[in-house]
């Protein structure tokens, strides 16, 4: 049975920012009576977590946050990226160099508090990685050859060996005998690995990693962890045995969402 962290050992931070082309004002997203940010912020205290705070871009999101009684703090709204404004949260909290940070993301109100545990303790078990985050096995041929679903291969002892929006490990005996030469015809074996987007840091790494130069593997895939393994960074891979709930990235990804929580 999974042995939670005891409490005080790692803290939730949740990036909300309200720009979002595909779904304007994502994080005040009504789902079941609550904005979206609140939900997701109240299943991370369902964690081991010591705190969970709301990283926000936008005093609209800390008055939502502070009506529900989440701890929420505003960070500016011209970060790059999420790396950024969880390193300026890590500021004003004053963490220490080696606390252990959970990065959520704020569109996953369907994250399971175990797998929150799970990542932020594989972190504390491997002091030589930089990083932890965690994947599942992919039992739809469609998934293993879809883009959007990003892959993951790992060595014998969990740790990454690359990401990619291509399907790998590339099964090169694996392509089917019909008019696309190129296409898989059914999934390798063991299965691949999809990665789930949850990470654990190092404070002292999250407040590093947004300074170091992008990485030309990362610019290509569009993947920021390719930058931690770029510059030498180890990142630790929790194999969980079920997928993640979906997350929310477009208004027919709210409805689903709203559904699940409905039934």
């Amino acid at each position: 049975m999974h042995q939670a962290p005891p409490k005080g050992n790692f803290t939730v931070l949740i990036p909300a920012r309200m720009a979002s082309s595909r779904l304007p004002d994502k994080p005040l997203a009504n789902i079941a009576g609550l904005p979206m940010v609140v939900r997701v912020a109240q299943r991370a205290m369902c964690s081991s977590a010591r705190q969970v705070v709301v990283a926000a871009d936008d005093p609209r999101i800390l008055a939502a946050c502070e009506t529900h009684g989440v701890h929420a703090l505003l960070t500016r709204q011209d970060h790059v990226s999420g790396s950024d404004r969880l390193a300026q949260a890590c500021q004003l909290l004053n963490l220490s160099g080696d606390a252990v940070v959970v990065n959520v993301q704020g569109d996953e109100p369907l994250i399971e508090p175990i797998l929150i545990d799970q990542v932020a303790q594989l972190l504390i078990d491997r002091p030589e990685a930089s990083m932890s985050t965690a994947a599942h096995a992919i039992t739809q041929l469609a998934d293993f050859c879809n883009p959007n679903v990003v892959k993951v291969v790992t060595d014998t002892r969990q740790m990454a060996l690359y990401f990619s929006r291509a399907p790998i490990p590339w099964w090169r005996d694996g392509q089917s005998a019909g008019q696309d030469g190129n296409a898989f015809s059914q999934l390798p074996s063991p299965p691949p690995l999809r990665h789930v987007g949850i990470y654990a840091y190092r404070a002292a790494f999250l407040t590093q990693f947004p300074q170091l130069p992008p990485a030309p593997i990362e610019q290509l895939e569009s993947l920021e962890q390719l930058r931690a393994l770029w510059h030498g960074h180890r990142i630790a891979v929790h194999t969980t045995d079920q997928a993640p709930g979906p997350g929310v990235d477009t208004p027919e990804d709210l409805e689903r969402v709203r559904a699940l929580l409905r039934a």
